[in-house]
């Protein structure tokens, strides 16, 4: 019997706060010593190649405690640019060593626990906080002081991070008896102002890995940032290539306020976009009220087709799900329910960047992709939600039926187009007929 993975120091984070990736622990080696002045070069030089922000956390914490720092706890708050969250952070403590990366969400931002922590006021203010977690104005200043107090520390700091984001911000504590001595608080300060040059850095090079993958992908954005920004730039690769559309649009569009059809495309392209990522997949692009996105081959087509057929299932049984929760919310409006066309055809595609000379799209072409769109077409008219050609089918033998070939409008030769035998679009149909 295999034996169970055991987390040696369990942290618990706040259902908005999702933990990333740990590093450490965090140990100074035997005879290991350093200065706060060869920090400060070290900073100035080397650190400079370090891409990772956990990396370069550690190295630095690492040299602090080599230097003799009293720092017993450390935490790094980084803002950024991204639909979801409002930063990143790291949480260091002696106790066992170990660094967390964590991803804050914006809800954060409306918790009590937040609107009463010292980072809140240094983003308003940019002024430098320090207290004693001890002392009882400061517990009920600050509520975390308690907390801190619990855990041993008698002086706290919460320093900003000066440069371009006013919520990058650097919180150290200690155990020490009288907290920290000041000459070692004025070093620390002086490393701060030098640290928080490669703080900067890595907050816009994440804004623009968080920027570019929302808008490209993340495959796309990838690529982007490792220089493919040339026109004709890219990769010739094999990929099961998805293409859905959302059903009676024209229609719903009549029938809803602007606002309210904004609603049901988000939560529409949410349930498309979400199952395919759950699935290995990438979404490349949303046009109109249709969707393109690929599967990527990399271990073999069979795991590639089985991967965007299970992506498919999830995305109409999401719709499902939504679609009866709406239905009972507004049943006397007569608002329509959601439903999509989805297919699912594999070949040979180019991936890069097309376009004019400067305005670039990074997307999919070839003559598999005009294919699935036109496959899609047959959608409606076959009366499917989910529809596969052969190329993609004949990974999965037990789970299709084939629905016939079938001419398609620019394509040579004809197409053989296969479903789900358990025909969930008859069961959906009886539902909202289309």
């Amino acid at each position: 019997m295999a034996s169970r993975l055991v987390d040696p120091s369990p942290r618990s984070y706040p259902p908005s706060v999702s933990f990333v990736r740990r590093a450490g622990p965090i140990l100074r080696a035997v005879g290991e010593t350093d200065t706060f002045a060869d920090i400060q070069n070290w900073l100035l030089e080397e650190a400079a190649t370090e891409r990772e922000m956990l990396h370069l956390l550690v190295k630095l914490i690492t040299r602090m405690k080599a230097a003799g720092s009293l720092v017993d706890r450390l935490t790094l708050h980084i803002g950024t640019l991204h639909p979801q969250l409002v930063g990143f952070a790291w949480v260091w403590n002696s106790d066992d060593g170990f660094c967390d990366e964590v991803r804050v969400a914006d809800a954060t931002v409306a918790s009590d626990a937040y609107k009463l922590n010292p980072l809140q006021r240094i983003v308003e203010t940019g002024e430098t906080i320090r207290r004693e977690p001890n002392d009882l104005s400061a517990q009920a200043e600050f509520p975390i002081m308690a907390e801190l107090a619990a855990a041993g520390m008698t002086d706290y700091a919460a320093i900003p991070l000066c440069g371009l984001d006013s919520r990058n911000v650097i919180t150290i504590a200690t155990k020490s008896p009288g907290g920290f001595r000041e000459a070692e608080f004025d070093c620390l300060m002086d490393l701060f102002k030098l640290f928080a040059l490669h703080v900067q850095r890595h907050s816009e090079l994440r804004i623009s890995e968080n920027a570019l993958g929302a808008y490209l992908g993340s495959g796309a954005a990838a690529k982007v940032l490792e220089g493919a920004i040339k026109r004709g730039a890219g990769d010739s690769i094999r990929a099961v290539i998805w293409v859905s559309d959302l059903r009676n649009f024209t229609k719903m569009s009549d029938a809803l306020a602007p606002a309210d059809m904004l609603v049901l495309l988000n939560a529409y392209f949410e349930a498309m976009a979400s199952a395919v990522s759950a699935h290995g997949g990438e979404t490349l692009k949303f046009i109109g009220d249709g969707m393109l996105a690929v599967f990527p081959v990399t271990e073999g087509v069979a795991e590639a087709a089985r991967a965007a057929a299970s992506a498919a299932r999830e995305a109409i049984a999401r719709l499902e799900a939504y679609s009866r929760k709406i239905r009972v919310a507004s049943a006397a409006k007569g608002q329509p329910l959601l439903r999509a066309g989805i297919v699912l055809h594999e070949g040979e595609v180019f991936f890069g960047n097309i376009g004019a000379p400067d305005r670039l799209d990074f997307t999919v072409i070839g003559a598999a992709v005009n294919e699935a769109c036109r496959v899609e077409a047959l959608t409606k008219t076959i009366g499917r939600d989910l529809l596969m050609t052969e190329a993609v089918a004949r990974h999965l033998p037990h789970d299709v039926e084939h629905l016939g070939e079938h001419q398609l409008r620019g394509v040579s030769a004809r197409m053989a187009v296969y479903g789900l035998p358990d025909d969930t679009s008859k069961r959906r149909a009886r539902l909202c007929p289309p």
